[in-house]
């Protein structure tokens, strides 16, 4: 028996696809047979229409499907911005424990069984212990969140996540007063994340990330179980990860198993490795270079060799409402 913690933004004119499919009407006349049903759930769409099957949610465990009726559709928008296709945001994905190349989570993510899936939530809570995946999603509404998504390599995307704010997870957990940063591990398992296996880069496995406290609690910061309406395929983090929008992308680790509340700035993968390329913070920041590319423009997909689609980046990619988290501090210096 699993422990349970108690309740408590342009492309291209000619790029820009119709917004009819993502959300069709095909798909969610399935979800409800009422007419209201039907009407909470927008009609618009993405360019994803033509990459997946709109009347098959997939094979989604029943946790998902009953929280997928539920959903706040478009809790956050992105204006003046075109989602970016399924089939890009699926296949063009940097998740190294299946590879090093862009295609390797696409081709091998699928030998990662989700299920059954736990989390621990350890550290300085008053509340601490292991969470079954179901457990951990049953108190929370989930949110459809449309974020810009911002690869430290310089290419972008735009998303629509479905996810919770972490801070409500947090809050669950009752932070003790000694908690200042929030700590995440991913899963290890070499036998089905084959990039485990390697030596690339020589990362350390099992790969983490960290938050500042006020960081993680902000309105923005999110855990995701899915992306355009279904559930979260696995080379995009299933079934848990963490999306921080106004960060680099390698921020957002993928495949939760560990969120640990601690007193001191936790290890994180890419920061231990590289700390003059890859700081603590890593937010967007279109002023600080990279030490190998410049940041100041990305490169939105789709593109291509004639249309390569750049664009300026923007500081906190384009969340201006997280300056104030960071006041006072020289963000050059704490890039």
């Amino acid at each position: 028996m699993l422990i349970k913690i108690p309740s408590r933004s342009l492309c291209l004119p000619s790029e820009i696809t119709p917004e009819s499919i993502y959300l069709a009407r095909r798909r969610f006349m399935a979800l409800s047979a009422t007419a209201l049903a039907v009407a909470s759930i927008p009609s618009w769409a993405s360019a994803a229409a033509s990459n997946y099957d709109v009347d098959d949610p997939g094979a989604a465990p029943d946790w998902f499907m009953q929280k997928r009726e539920s959903i706040r559709w478009k809790a956050v928008d992105v204006q003046g911005e075109s989602i970016t296709p399924f089939t890009d945001a699926t296949h063009y994905n940097n998740f190294y424990e299946f590879g090093p190349d862009k295609d390797d989570p696409a081709a091998n993510a699928d030998r990662m069984p989700t299920e059954p899936w736990t989390v621990v939530i350890d550290g300085e809570v008053g509340k601490p212990g292991r969470y079954s995946l179901e457990d951990l999603i049953q108190p929370h509404t989930l949110e459809e969140r449309i974020y810009r998504l911002r690869c430290v390599e310089a290419w972008s995307m735009v998303i629509p996540w479905l996810g919770f704010p972490l801070a409500d997870l947090i809050t669950r957990a009752e932070p003790t007063g000694k908690a200042r940063f929030v700590a995440f591990e991913t899963l290890k398992d070499p036998e089905h994340m084959l990039g485990q296996r390697s030596r690339f880069g020589l990362l350390e496995w099992p790969y983490r990330e960290g938050l500042r406290m006020d960081e993680a609690m902000h309105s923005l910061t999110i855990l995701a179980v899915g992306m355009y309406g279904r559930q979260l395929p696995n080379q995009n983090g299933a079934p848990l990860r963490l999306v921080v929008p106004w960060k680099y992308g390698f921020k957002s680790i993928k495949s939760i198993v560990r969120i640990s509340l601690t007193e001191q700035q936790p290890y994180t993968t890419w920061n231990a490795m590289a700390a003059n390329e890859y700081g603590f913070y890593a937010n967007v920041n279109p002023n600080v270079d990279h030490p190998r590319w410049s940041q100041a423009q990305e490169r939105r997909l789709p593109s291509g060799l004639f249309s390569p689609n750049v664009r300026d980046t923007l500081m906190f990619n384009g969340y201006e409402e997280v300056a104030s988290l960071y006041s006072g501090m020289d963000l050059a210096k704490n890039y």
